[in-house]
């Protein structure tokens, strides 16, 4: 089915898209990396434990690390080679955690012969449980949540709409545009996947409108599907956050500190459906994913990747800085991290390289706050940014707290709008992190 009337929630911004330098790119495969480092932290949740050792020699595929726990999940080769080091690496994130380094052999030889199984379908709920926690399989879409407990919800909590996120509302990124052109099939298998692990029945495919030729070919795909939507959105940022997405497709408001199970939703990037077919059909392990690599480079593309290849070589495949770099950035410009360096490695929720030139982040000095409220105006979480802010200067933790700092998503809306070019974003994050440091203390 096909929805007419695009949707979309309260408040946002329009950013300068500048997806034009990457949308018409079709996806290319990056040579396999010949020195892979696999962090054992690439999701949300406890850090993974490595199960190999120094020496060993490992496959394409092959699994090096196992969960720690339920909120964790496993990592795998993504070649063949031997297990040069466990050590502490730099990250995307910005922190030095451990991490597997294979030194590739050259071979690419695979674990399993990953075939494809024509009866993928037939498997029982467990079965595909079991496959894609296997899989190693987080949010795709930046989160990193892993994907096997999404799918297990509690039973007092029903699940009865699950959307696919494929609004992709962040600046320069076109990897989830590329995926619907030329993965479309794939995607929407992964989505019948999801709906019969959760038993549900009613299916949405978010799409932004300023990507129709990805909106024809899902039209396409679903024109005579009775229980899945494809729901075109208004372009608006942040339309791809969870919460606003949920509430543009249903008309649902997720309470606040609350998670979309509450209003019988889940969401997953439509890279996330993708690899969950890849790993029921094929038992394939989360080990690539597509990048896009755009901004200040030479030849701005959108590259096929196995994880653990640093962001150094992806640059250089792409002909290397087409100006003096002012920031490379882990994600889109709105919520990524800028990076210390280029020898960090693609992890799974890598979905975009961004490069700003110099000129792009010559640095205001920020003023006194004017009283705009400009930021209010668009805060699509409902608060008042500049309030908090004022509380989180003056060390009022507890203000800070009343105020709702803990609901702020990050989305960076409200540094954008700033007349005055205060540090908005920095504040809030800085806020966030020392409310958690008084709870701590609270309960100690």
């Amino acid at each position: 089915m096909i929805s007419a009337i695009a949707k979309t929630f309260k408040g946002g911004i329009h950013p300068p898209d500048h997806k034009s330098l990457t949308a018409a790119k079709a996806i290319e495969v990056l040579p396999p990396p010949t020195r892979a480092v696999i962090p054992l932290q690439q999701h949300i949740g406890r850090m993974s434990e490595a199960i190999v050792q120094v020496g060993e020699r490992v496959l394409r595929g092959q699994p090096i690390s196992k969960p720690a726990g339920p909120v964790s999940v496993s990592s795998h080769a993504s070649v063949s080679g031997e297990v040069k080091a466990i050590e502490s690496h730099p990250h995307p994130l910005g922190q030095v955690v451990p991490a597997v380094v294979i030194e590739s052999d050259g071979l690419d030889e695979p674990y399993i012969s990953f075939d494809f199984n024509p009866n993928y379908f037939s498997l029982s709920v467990e079965e595909m449980k079991n496959l894609i926690a296997d899989a190693g399989i987080t949010g795709m879409g930046g989160a990193t949540f892993p994907t096997h407990v999404k799918l297990m919800p509690p039973a007092d909590k029903p699940i009865d709409t699950v959307i696919l996120n494929g609004a992709e509302c962040e600046p320069y990124l076109t990897s989830d545009h590329r995926l619907m052109l030329e993965y479309p099939e794939d995607i929407i298998k992964g989505l019948r996947i999801i709906m019969k692990v959760l038993g549900v029945h009613k299916g949405f495919v978010a799409i932004e409108n300023n990507k129709p030729d990805a909106i024809a070919r899902m039209s396409e795909l679903l024109k005579n599907d009775p229980d899945i939507t494809l729901l075109a959105l208004k372009v608006k940022y942040p339309q791809g956050a969870e919460k606003q997405l949920i509430y543009a497709a249903t008309q649902r408001s997720v309470p606040a500190g609350k998670l979309p199970m509450e209003v019988g939703c889940v969401v997953q990037n439509v890279g996330t459906a993708k690899a969950i077919y890849d790993a029921v059909a094929y038992q394939k392990p989360l080990i690539e994913r597509v990048v896009t690599v755009t901004g200040a480079v030479k030849n701005p593309k959108n590259l096929l990747v196995r994880i653990g290849a640093s962001f150094r070589e992806l640059i250089e495949y792409c002909g290397g800085f087409s100006e003096a770099p002012g920031k490379v950035i882990s994600g889109g410009p709105m919520m990524g991290i800028a990076q210390f360096t280029l020898d960090v490695p693609v992890i799974k929720g890598s979905s975009g390289i961004v490069v700003l030139s110099r000129k792009e982040v010559a640095e205001n000095k920020p003023q006194e706050c004017i009283g705009c409220a400009r930021c209010v105006d668009v805060c699509p979480m409902n608060l008042m940014p500049t309030l908090i802010v004022n509380y989180v200067e003056n060390d009022r933790w507890d203000l800070a707290k009343e105020a709702g700092i803990m609901n702020c998503m990050e989305c960076g809306s409200c540094a954008f709008v700033c007349a005055a070019g205060r540090n908005v974003m920095h504040l809030m994050r800085f806020g966030k992190f020392m409310v958690q440091e008084m709870e701590k203390a609270e309960k100690k």
